[in-house]
């Protein structure tokens, strides 16, 4: 058993790890050990190379791979340190902080640290936690597993490809195939509304040809062998299938990207609070977790359309941990909590103290135009010109609001 410490110990070596780390060592919160499971780091950036990333962190418009260069070259110039092809399989608390059990072809690892920074993603949902039935041949994959296969390994996995679900994932990952060369014959979405971006809508979708089944589902996959159709059908109000509208549509590929959870087992084992509509831990404005100097972002959080998002999350991690550190972390002796009030699905974070200025995370339940952000308990009214479900809203509320309220309600109004 080889055992490491450290002062602050970071899980998970994407855009969020990666953030953290090189922020903590901006912030002089002394040694910084990144612990990542995979042999290379930057996430799921790697297999992305669209374009999309840095907007708002670097003001340029890179690929994924680009992306992560810049973070990983930040981290490594600024004296982090690493350690590699290490899962982290339990956590839990101790008298000098946080203590880390990690498996390796190395053997057993266990890292000692004061502080930790959790940074592990999130995962794809598959086929059968999305009720998906039928026959079991190969051709189907989730999307991230075709995204690796094509991206990192230059493999084509079908060339009639039939996508469950169109959020980024999915829209992305069906551009990817038409640019291919591979034929998407459809889009299938439950909801009455695209899951992703409307840019994402348009260029990957629109811009092809590439039509989009609104209130469907995939009732079955048919196929021996290999995939050979999937019989879909419409569906209600209440997204229950309407009788009489199944049809078969031919394809050899089948793409499941219908979602993501966040990556919180070992954090839940650990004794964190989870919060369902998130799927992510309860969190304060520190974005600390309920395990006391546990703290969470980017993915594992809350699921970000923006990996922008995800960094400015870990910067935050970085500076409550340094805060913590230093003994300066000032934590209420009750602590106030967000809502998610009319036409919003979740808020975070959850909780929050009223001394301090936050930005809150939320996303609304449906699209809506015309409408306006309101914080109930305080006079604060933002009027956009449309919601939608797949673009995270994003609000900064001063404390002298904050201060004034034992809760803060966020809701979507016409």
């Amino acid at each position: 058993m080889r055992e490491y410490s450290s002062d602050v110990v970071v899980i998970g070596g994407g855009p969020a790890g990666l953030a953290a780390a090189s922020s903590c060592l901006e912030a002089g919160a002394g040694r910084v050990l990144l612990v990542e499971k995979e042999a290379e780091l930057g996430g799921i950036l790697p297999q992305c190379i669209h374009t999309g990333f840095g907007l708002l962190e670097l003001k340029e418009d890179l690929t994924g791979p680009e992306f992560a260069e810049v973070l990983e070259e930040r981290a490594l110039n600024l004296g982090a340190q690493f350690l590699m092809n290490s899962y982290a399989s339990r956590l839990w608390l101790d008298e000098g902080g946080v203590v880390v059990e990690c498996v390796s072809p190395r053997g057993i690892e266990v890292v000692h640290g004061k502080c930790l920074i959790y940074a592990a993603g999130c995962r794809e949902r598959i086929p059968s936690e999305v009720g998906i039935v039928g026959d079991r041949p190969s051709g189907v994959f989730t999307a991230g597993t075709a995204q690796t296969l094509m991206d990192l390994y230059g493999l084509l996995p079908g060339e009639r490809v039939v996508v469950v679900g169109s959020g980024d994932v999915g829209l992305i990952m069906s551009r990817r195939f038409a640019v291919e060369g591979a034929k998407v014959v459809a889009v299938v979405e439950m909801m009455k509304h695209p899951g992703g971006l409307t840019r994402n809508v348009v260029q990957c979708l629109e811009d092809y040809g590439i039509p989009l089944l609104l209130s469907h589902t995939v009732l079955e996959v048919r196929g021996k062998s290999r995939v050979k159709s999937v019989m879909v059908c419409e569906l209600d109000e209440n997204l229950t299938p309407i009788g009489g509208t199944e049809r078969e549509i031919e394809c050899d590929t089948v793409i499941v990207a219908t979602g993501l959870l966040p990556e919180v087992g070992l954090l839940e084992k650990a004794g964190a609070e989870v919060d369902r509509s998130t799927g992510g831990p309860v969190v304060n404005e520190f974005l600390e977790t309920s395990l006391r100097g546990v703290f969470a972002c980017g993915n594992v959080l809350v699921v970000n359309d923006l990996v922008d998002y995800a960094v400015e999350q870990g910067r935050l991690c970085a500076r409550s941990a340094k805060s913590l550190l230093d003994g300066t972390l000032q934590r209420p002796e009750a602590w106030r909590r967000s809502a998610a009030g009319e036409g919003v699905r979740f808020v975070v974070p959850q909780l929050f103290s009223g001394a301090e200025d936050v930005t809150f995370y939320a996303r609304v339940k449906k699209p809506k135009r015309n409408c306006r952000l309101s914080l109930r308990e305080v006079p604060m009214d933002i009027k956009l010109p449309i919601v939608r479900p797949a673009e995270m809203l994003r609000i900064s509320v001063k404390r002298d609001y904050l201060s004034k309220v034992e809760r803060l309600t966020l809701e979507v109004v016409e």
